[in-house]
Parts: C-alpha cells; sequence; structure tokens
C-alpha cells in the first residue's frame, strides 16, 4: 500500500494539536486529575482532527527555520493555556467561598484531598465547587468552551496571537473579582456567624460563669450548616452567574490576544 503524506499539512495539525491539548489541560471540567491521561489526549487529538478539516484548507503557516516554527508552538500553547486558565479562575471562585465558609463555622481543619485539583480542600467548598460543576455541566458549560476554542481559530490564526496591554486589565479586574465574589458567595454564612459572635459576647458578660469557648465552637457549626442548608438552594443562580462570567472573561481574554 501507498500512503503520501504532506509534511506542511502535518505541521498545521501539530500546531491545532498545542493549542488544544493546552486548552484541555487547564480548562474546567476537562483538567480533572482523575480523567486519565489517555483520555484527555484522545480527546485532544480527535478535536484537533476536525478543527484541522474545518480550517486546515485555508490556514497559511510561515517560518524560515526550526526556530520561528518552535516560536509558532509556544504562541499556540499560550494562546490555549490562557483560554483555559481564564475560565478556571471563575470556577476557583467557588472553591474561595467555600474556604471562607469552612473557616468561619470551624471546619477548616477538617480538609479533605480532592481527587480533581490533587489538593487539600475543606468539606463545604469540595461540595460547593462540585455541585455547581454539575449543574454547569447540566448548562452545557462543555459544549460552550469547546465553541470557544473553536472560534478562537477564526479570531486569533495560527502564529497571529499578540499580547496586548488590555490582557494585562483583564486578570487584574477578574484578580479583584475573585475575592469580591467569593465572599459574596460565603456572605450569609459570614453574617450569621457574625451575629452568633455578637450574641456570644453579650451573653459572656450577662453570665462570664459560662464558658463561651466551649459552647461557642458547636453553636457555630449548627447555625453553619443550617445556613448552608438553607442557602443551597441558591447554587444554579450562581451557577449561572459563574458561566457569565466565564463567557465574559474568555471573551476578554481573546481580545486581548488579537
Amino acid at each position: 500500500m501507498d500512503f503520501t503524506f504532506a509534511l506542511l499539512e502535518f505541521e498545521k495539525f501539530i500546531l491545532i494539536l498545542v493549542r488544544m491539548s493546552c486548552f484541555v489541560v487547564t480548562a474546567p471540567f476537562f483538567n480533572m486529575a482523575n480523567t486519565p491521561a489517555r483520555t484527555k489526549i484522545g480527546f485532544s487529538i480527535v478535536v484537533s482532527m476536525l478543527l484541522y478539516s474545518v480550517f486546515g484548507t485555508t490556514m497559511v503557516v510561515e517560518y524560515d527555520n526550526d526556530f520561528e516554527y518552535a516560536s509558532l508552538a509556544v504562541k499556540e500553547a499560550v494562546v490555549g493555556l490562557l483560554i483555559g486558565f481564564s475560565a478556571n479562575i471563575c470556577m476557583l471562585m467557588v472553591q474561595f467561598a467555600g474556604k471562607i465558609i469552612d473557616l468561619e463555622i470551624g471546619l477548616a481543619m477538617a480538609s479533605i484531598f480532592d481527587p480533581n485539583t490533587k489538593t487539600e480542600t475543606g468539606i463545604i467548598g469540595t461540595l460547593y465547587y462540585d455541585m455547581v460543576l454539575l449543574l454547569l455541566i447540566v448548562s452545557n458549560l462543555h459544549s460552550y468552551l469547546i465553541m470557544a476554542i473553536k472560534e478562537t481559530f477564526e479570531i486569533i490564526p495560527i502564529g497571529k496571537m499578540t499580547i496586548n496591554p488590555s490582557l494585562y486589565d483583564t486578570f487584574v479586574e477578574f484578580a479583584g473579582a475573585y475575592f469580591s465574589i467569593g465572599f459574596r458567595i460565603a456572605l450569609p454564612v459570614f453574617a450569621a456567624i457574625l451575629l452568633l459572635n455578637i450574641v456570644l459576647a453579650i451573653m459572656a458578660r450577662v453570665a462570664p460563669q459560662m464558658n463561651m469557648f466551649v459552647v461557642g465552637m458547636q453553636l457555630k457549626i449548627i447555625v453553619g450548616l443550617v445556613v448552608v442548608f438553607i442557602t443551597i438552594g441558591l447554587l444554579p443562580k450562581v451557577s449561572n452567574f459563574i458561566y457569565v462570567q466565564i463567557r465574559q472573561i474568555v471573551t476578554n481574554v481573546v481580545e486581548g490576544m488579537v
């Protein structure tokens, strides 16, 4: 059997694969550590083949030597990493809110190993992250991310990536939003624990013979879990808000590389 193969076409496919694989490594839902590496590699190759069938004929790759081709590969890796990382920032807001809740109700020491991120996380943080992630999957977050990386090949052709000052402003803005949004998610529990601390302080002055440290720890856990149980119905609204934030930051990051 005789096979013919064009090296230039393979070089185009490699550049597409670099952008797609770097995106899979950092994007939420795709970057789960408990997903086998072979699955991620196979998924990246299959999607890259589909993207090559769409953009391969019109794609133009210009370089003079191996060093310039390596620089093109680095640019494609940066594009995939920034898009996936920017979307993952919004998901980490939920974990940050969970850490605040764990700290307020006294469960910060009861951390567990999260197989998805391979880090020690709190109980409430893991609960919030997993539930919001499931809600986003129901909302077709994975489909949006795939369509977003597909559209980047139209907006940012191969080798045409540039770093604009607006990209720096985008990450600075969302770095501030990371803390403010995370605190807003944890605000009901924070407010309830603050009121409880005020009540305990008044009781400590009224009845100094009572050991408020012993009573307070138990009350904080009970009140915190009750507030979490009451406000857990707001997670669909939180997931919708996170979905909007993901769309916004991905759009801003892509615009910052045009």
